[in-house]
């Protein structure tokens, strides 16, 4: 009888530790152990090792719990002849069955899927050592893997997609904000939308002539909003650069009245229309400017953009302070012109249905 308890305890409590194991293997994140290992707390080094080949300790993990429950059937078996005859095989089989599918089966795996957060440190050192004392078999399991799989086959990183479903279920479950979640989905999402999707339209950009005096610029201008002002030299398409509105207030201070916008101008870094969002943000940072100037394949001007546009689109909302008019650019460009559409008697509607 006393057999009978040990082999039966033995296939119990051996795979109620493999499937709980199992459970909380698979379901920790790799987000959670990277975020354990910066804390350094307990188990993060274990948990970081077992991490980087999850095919090692699964492999000690199936072999201990096949071993628990072989032995531990072939043992209650034989010691349940014993004891009760061997007319009590087919009773004693089936209450083993039970017994295991309940106990080491549906229990543990529930618990570690549940409960994975608080049981991974402690089950990743448990883990750790049930690898290196199977390591015979761990081996003999990688070199199988290896004739049946090729190299680096089944091995799995992060689509876009999977981080932004994610993102969507962090959301729900009230990991992210509304707002988080956003900046996450637009971030993800930046590299599908092109400079033009963002930038100020040709039809609204302020500009100046270059040739324009600072005394004559504060007179017709002195409740101009903004702080970059492109400056043109004859004609809107030959934009020649821009001035910083702080500069042209230094000269003003100074009674430079009489020297020209052309005398601060600076030069404006050129993105070609087809650029990404992405792309535009990275060169916007790279060059270490605040606005670009927006150029189709033929070198006309379409528009501008600015880091605040990039921002804008991040954040899905529009930055505006005391002095801003208008918050969408674009759709004041739209408005314009419709107006002048209608101003020539066409009809804008059957102009955007045609286009």
């Amino acid at each position: 009888m006393t057999l009978l308890i040990f082999y039966l305890l033995l296939a119990l409590v051996v795979s109620f530790f493999c499937s709980m194991a199992e459970a909380v293997l698979l379901s920790v994140r790799p987000s959670y152990v990277a975020a354990l290992a910066k804390k350094g707390g307990t188990g993060s080094r274990a948990l970081s090792e077992i991490r980087e080949n999850l095919d090692r300790p699964l492999a000690a993990i199936l072999t201990a719990n096949t071993i628990a429950h072989t032995v531990g059937a072939a043992g209650v078996g034989a010691q349940a002849a014993i004891v009760f005859g061997s007319n009590s095989l087919g009773v004693t089989s089936a209450v083993l069955t039970l017994l295991i599918l309940v106990l080491s089966e549906i229990i543990p795996k529930t618990l570690g899927a549940t409960h994975w957060k608080a049981l991974a440190p402690t089950m990743a050192i448990l883990i750790r050592a049930l690898t290196r004392l199977l390591f015979p078999f761990v081996w003999m399991s990688e070199r199988l893997t290896r004739l049946l799989s090729p190299s680096g086959a089944g091995a799995h990183t992060f689509s876009r997609d999977e981080l932004s479903a994610m993102a969507a279920i962090g959301a729900e479950e009230g990991a992210l904000e509304s707002k988080e979640f956003n900046i996450v989905t637009n971030l993800l999402h930046l590299r599908k939308l092109s400079v033009r999707d963002i930038m100020t339209p040709r039809p609204v950009i302020f500009t100046v002539g270059a040739g324009m005096t600072v005394q004559d610029f504060f007179a017709k201008y002195s409740d101009n909003p903004f702080s970059r002002i492109p400056v043109f030299d004859k004609s809107l398409d030959d934009i020649t650069g821009y001035v910083l509105k702080t500069d042209l207030l230094v000269a003003q201070a100074r009674d430079e009245f009489a020297t020209t916008l052309n005398d601060f101008r600076r030069d404006f870094l050129v993105l070609a229309d087809t650029t990404t969002a992405s792309a535009t943000f990275d060169r916007l940072m790279h060059e270490k400017s605040h606005i670009g100037l927006v150029i189709d394949e033929f070198g006309t001007l379409q528009g501008l953009v600015t880091l605040e546009d990039v921002v804008e689109t991040l954040i899905g909302l529009e930055i505006t302070d005391e002095l801003d008019r208008v918050d969408d650019m674009q759709a004041l460009a739209r408005e314009r012109w419709r107006d002048r559409m209608q101003a020539i008697g066409i009809d804008p509607d059957s102009v955007e249905q045609e286009s």
